[in-house]
């Protein structure tokens, strides 16, 4: 029979350590409440003993600590389709824990299993793992708890994850050549300034004549990469760490994203992923039979840009006091053009509101993705010619001396 041990709170205020035997967690905590305490932390010491073993039986083998967002998709997934099946939630956790694929999964559905017995909600209980659990998954399921469809909302859940998981990898993947480029161009300066123009400088110290101004200015980029390269990097690192700082500050951080949404090209592109998020989770919980204001408050968390959250936040005040959502979301210009406001409008008045915020997430994640696409084409060549210019420029500051020379020369 499995032994727990457990830290309880006595009648006096005072806290008890002990053990005990019990077939089963719920059976341990009852023997606890007989005794008169109320637990505060109950531990079965066989797992703690097989989980420290294991971490001693292969001390090299590296494992993350972080569950992946994969293996959170599947928990949702699958929770979902337990719980539709009619199996019990604490039955339905037990089971996600023994066919977790990893040890920090296993360990935090174990968590939350515990916290659940122990009588917290599962929204409650996700949200002390905020590290697994973001905000918006929290409050999605416990809008599910509260309106007794909680399959259907992981369910949704897991869908959302999934497009989601889809259009970032669209993002990235639009992204990665221009990122290439850029660390090419890097590398390539580095090289020229640390290794072709010292070349030059010997020859042109042996020249009487005054070199070209853009000449000079090369060579003395060259000297100071060369002669403070260690200290210019050092420089960079901590002004990202001071930008870094300032940019996670509140302050910091709307007016950066104020900036980005200012910006010609990556403004719209982001005011555009904004609305799909917000679309999509939007309409989902709306299907999923959650109250309109209650939806609202989820979906805003979805945003992701405080600005744009600010401003939905803004219009939630008006449909709490009765205004309709297409009226209340039309300050929101640089979020919704007057044509989704329209057909916002038209589903809200045909009682097919749901459906139609899942369109219009659909419609734009396409348009999106066609922007993107069309981004990426204008970076790649903008990109190439930046590269060349640098490196044009360069070649000629340093042969522009050697061309002096020899009509001297004539």
């Amino acid at each position: 029979m499995p032994t727990f041990t457990y830290r309880a709170l006595q009648g006096n205020g005072g806290m008890v350590d002990g053990k005990l035997e019990a077939p089963g967690r719920p059976d341990a905590l009852r023997q606890i409440a007989l005794l008169g305490l109320r637990p505060v932390n109950v531990q079965e010491q066989a797992a703690a003993a097989n989980q420290s073993s294991s971490k001693t039986q292969s001390p090299f083998k590296w494992e993350s600590k972080k569950v992946s967002a994969r293996e959170l998709e599947n928990f949702t997934r699958l929770l979902s389709s337990l719980l539709a099946a009619g199996v019990p939630l604490s039955r339905a956790l037990v089971i996600l824990q023994k066919e977790a694929s990893s040890s920090a999964s296993r360990a935090q559905w174990k968590n939350i299993h515990d916290l659940v017995v122990d009588g917290l909600s599962l929204a409650d209980a996700m949200a002390r793992s905020p590290q697994t659990f973001p905000k918006v998954y929290v409050a999605m399921v416990e809008a599910g708890e509260a309106g007794g469809f909680l399959d259907v909302v992981l369910a949704q859940i897991a869908e959302f994850q999934a497009r989601e998981k889809d259009l970032r990898a669209k993002v990235l993947t639009a992204m990665l050549y221009p990122c290439i480029l850029l660390v090419l161009a890097l590398g390539i300066l580095t090289l020229l300034l640390t290794f072709f123009i010292p070349k030059f400088q010997t020859v042109f110290n042996n020249m009487h004549s005054a070199l070209p101004l853009i000449t000079r200015m090369i060579i003395g980029s060259s000297h100071l990469v060369r002669s403070y390269g260690l200290l210019v990097a050092g420089a960079a690192v901590g002004i990202a760490f001071l930008l870094r700082t300032w940019f996670t500050s509140q302050k910091g951080r709307r007016t950066w994203e104020g900036l980005i949404l200012k910006s010609p090209l990556v403004g719209p592109l982001i005011a555009q992923f904004a609305m799909a998020r917000f679309c999509r989770m939007l309409g989902t919980l709306i299907g999923a039979g959650v109250q309109l204001v209650q939806s609202l408050n989820v979906a805003r968390r979805s945003i992701g840009n405080q600005i744009l959250v600010d401003a939905v936040g803004q219009a939630i005040e008006r449909v709490q006091q009765g205004g309709r959502l297409g009226q209340s979301l039309a300050d929101c210009r640089i979020l919704f053009s007057g044509s989704v406001l329209e057909m916002i409008s038209v589903a809200e008045e045909s009682g097919r509101l749901d459906a139609e915020l899942v369109r219009i997430a659909s419609v734009t994640e396409g348009d999106l993705d066609r922007n993107l696409k069309t981004a990426v084409a204008f970076a790649e060549p903008l990109l190439l010619f930046l590269i060349a210019a640098f490196i044009g420029t360069i070649f000629i500051g340093m042969l522009l001396p050697v061309l002096s020379m020899s009509q001297y020369i004539k």
